[in-house]
């Protein structure tokens, strides 16, 4: 599934008058990854990205190493550092663990749920249906589910989730531009909202389990089938 490319297009960002250059440098990295701006395979020449950022090879390196603990980087003997593309695999691992995740977060979420909370989440519900590209698509959703999954109280399965969402989000980008999955994604965000009011939570939970099984046979058919 790796498509090499260069860094030639990347716009780094001066970050040699920064207090902290190395967090600067790793979190323009990892949107440049999760967004797609900075394809798989792409080489992460620390002396190219140095001049990109204005600063010294330390940054980067220390940037690079923080991108591949969070699997968003790989390195390749004779070759180094290259953002990490992801396997068909790994998608099913990922989507499945999500689906079993969410389902529980959203158990213990509804019954806490205030509804202001349910408001905030009815919002991002409506900005993901009017929304108009697939980098608007992923932000909203993610926020929705945020929105919800915050009365759970359950920080090491947002934290678990979150690095999942990273991990995945260049590739729903891709799938959702070119296909109705967004369609799909309304129906079932709303009724989940209209579950949440219930105060639903079986309801609730067993509708974003199979809204992430969605999500996963989606984007299978979408990505090439002879990724390693």
């Amino acid at each position: 599934m790796a498509k090499s490319d260069s860094l030639h297009h990347f716009q780094g960002i001066d970050v040699s008058q920064a207090g902290s250059a190395s967090s600067i440098v790793f979190e323009t990295l990892k949107q440049a990854i999760i967004t797609g701006e900075l394809k798989d395979g792409t080489p992460l020449k620390q002396e190219e990205l140095a001049k990109k950022f204005s600063t010294s090879r330390i940054p980067i390196r220390e940037s690079i190493n923080r991108l591949e603990q969070e699997g968003l980087v790989k390195t390749i003997r004779y070759k180094g550092a290259v953002v990490a593309s992801i396997s068909l695999k790994e998608v099913e691992e990922m989507f499945d663990l999500r689906a079993l995740m969410e389902r529980e977060v959203m158990l213990k979420a509804v019954p806490n749920l205030t509804d202001d909370q349910i408001d905030e989440a009815e919002k991002y519900c409506l900005e993901f249906a009017s929304a108009k590209t697939s980098g608007e698509w992923t932000d909203t959703n993610r926020k929705l589910h945020h929105a919800l999954f915050q009365a759970s109280d359950m920080t090491f399965h947002l934290s678990v989730l979150n690095t999942i969402y990273d991990r995945t989000e260049r590739y729903l980008r891709a799938q959702l531009s070119f296909s109705n999955g967004a369609d799909r994604a309304v129906d079932e965000h709303l009724t989940l909202i209209e579950l949440c009011r219930a105060r639903d939570a079986a309801g609730a939970a067993e509708l974003m389990f199979q809204h992430v099984k969605h999500a996963k046979r989606s984007l299978l058919e979408f990505l090439p089938q002879d990724s390693e």
